[in-house]
């Protein structure tokens, strides 16, 4: 069966890396003559870095595994198909955030970067794992598919 591959951009967040860019370039066009810049330029590239790191979220689902990558790969997370005991399509409140996310009640770990939509996937060990999209029964499909084969 053919791979399964989605996308989902992170609009907030790169209209946040945007005017941030906006925000370090003007500061740095004041700095009074004889100041040291090097501090903030690098300052100024690790929080870009961070904030591109989490715009985007890739989704891929084999015949083996489901895994996620944000941004050009920092983070990844891998889940095999073989350890999922049921998959669904959820909405995730408004105040579960964008990001990585570790929630306590219900204890789970979220994967999202716009939206509220989501697939959770349960795990015969009883973790809960959600992973935000924004076509959440495309990868539904893509899911069962492959885990009633």
């Amino acid at each position: 069966m053919k791979e399964y591959r989605h996308t989902q951009m992170g609009y907030l967040m790169l209209g946040i890396t945007f005017m941030m860019m906006l925000i370090f370039l003007g500061l740095s066009l004041y700095v009074p003559e004889g100041v040291e810049s090097g501090i903030e330029s690098i300052v100024m590239i690790l929080v870009l870095f961070i904030l591109l790191s989490f715009s985007t979220l890739q989704t891929i689902v084999t015949d083996t595994y489901i895994k996620i990558k944000f941004g050009y790969g920092i983070f990844t997370k891998q889940f095999l198909l073989s350890d999922i005991a049921s998959v669904t399509v959820v909405q995730n409140r408004w105040y579960y955030g964008w990001g990585i996310r570790v929630w306590f009640w219900p204890r789970m770990n979220i994967y999202n970067v716009s939206g509220f939509g989501a697939v959770e996937l349960v795990l015969k060990n009883g973790k809960i794992y959600r992973i935000g999209t924004d076509v959440p029964q495309e990868l539904l499909g893509a899911i069962t598919s492959r885990l009633h084969n």
